[in-house]
């Protein structure tokens, strides 16, 4: 007999604790629920005296899913008006049934999301033995997780934490891999090329590239590099800010004679030894 209810109609999974038997892990499964979008939480006969509050307290942030929790006196009561029904188990039990793991189990369940299929459910055990086989012989299918078998014990809240995590995922639309462009904008390939314009003609005029046979090869090795980083704008203005900032060094009193020859490099000129000895020789002849 159903001791609190409401009303409300809810689309995703019922999440069924039977037999729970501490506030603080009914908090932290409603954590988990509310952290995948679940939020019919349902508690079948959990310990006298679990202390709601501890509930509450654990709950943080989906004290909702606490406060209006129903509660049933047996599974066959928690899941009279659902439509689908898996219970989780870690233990191989003598019955014949589907055992589908969390992520097939996710599947079956979007499936049935729409106007005519009635609500799903999930069933979990009390934290020290799990359901018992009475229980379990009311679900439809079970639900194993592929774990470590020395070690497959899954705290309560786990358990739900992973079976919301697959539900969710199964209709997620999240890609892969992103990446955040904030304000900037990718680079194009002119402002790419241009960068690696000016790098070569620095390493060339500091002597990196050589000898001459080996030139093209190491300078393909390099404009791959660049081409597969996914620069944007800035970060071409910033490499390029870079070049210039290592052909200055070392600053000083040869400052002058460096400007002309970093200048003349940016632009890609062809000779920009030139451009320096030109300066030298006006230095050496002021008048």
């Amino acid at each position: 007999m159903e001791k609190k209810s409401t009303q409300a109609v809810n689309a995703s999974p019922a999440i069924i604790l039977v037999g729970a038997q501490l506030g603080e892990n009914i908090g932290t499964v409603a954590r988990a629920m509310l952290n995948f979008g679940l939020t019919d939480l349902r508690l079948v006969s959990p310990r006298a005296g679990w202390q709601m509050e501890r509930a509450v307290k654990a709950a943080a942030g989906a004290e909702g899913l606490i406060d209006n929790h129903r509660l049933f006196d047996s599974v066959a009561d928690a899941t009279a008006d659902l439509g689908f029904v898996v219970a989780t188990t870690a233990r191989q039990r003598d019955m014949v049934k589907p055992v589908l793991t969390p992520a097939k189990l996710a599947v079956e369940m979007r499936a049935r999301l729409n106007d005519t299929h009635p609500q799903s459910g999930i069933l979990f055990g009390c934290e020290r033995t799990g359901l018992d086989n009475e229980d379990i012989s009311l679900a439809d299918a079970i639900c194993s997780v592929p774990l470590n078998p020395d070690f497959s014990s899954l705290n309560l809240a786990q358990a739900v934490l992973l079976m919301g995590y697959e539900y969710y995922q199964a209709a997620d639309e999240t890609p892969d891999t992103q990446l955040d462009m904030q304000d900037a904008r990718p680079a194009t390939r002119g402002e790419i090329n241009a960068m690696f314009e000016h790098m070569e003609a620095a390493l060339d005029a500091a002597g990196f590239l050589a000898p001459p046979e080996k030139k093209p090869a190491m300078a393909r090795n390099i404009r791959n590099i660049y081409n597969r980083a996914g620069l944007t704008e800035q970060d071409v203005q910033t490499l390029r800010g870079i070049i210039n900032a290592l052909l200055r060094w070392p600053r000083g009193a040869q400052d002058k004679l460096l400007k002309p020859r970093v200048a003349a490099i940016s632009r890609g000129l062809a000779d920009p030894e030139g451009s320096e000895k030109k300066d030298l020789k006006k230095d050496e002849n002021p008048v």
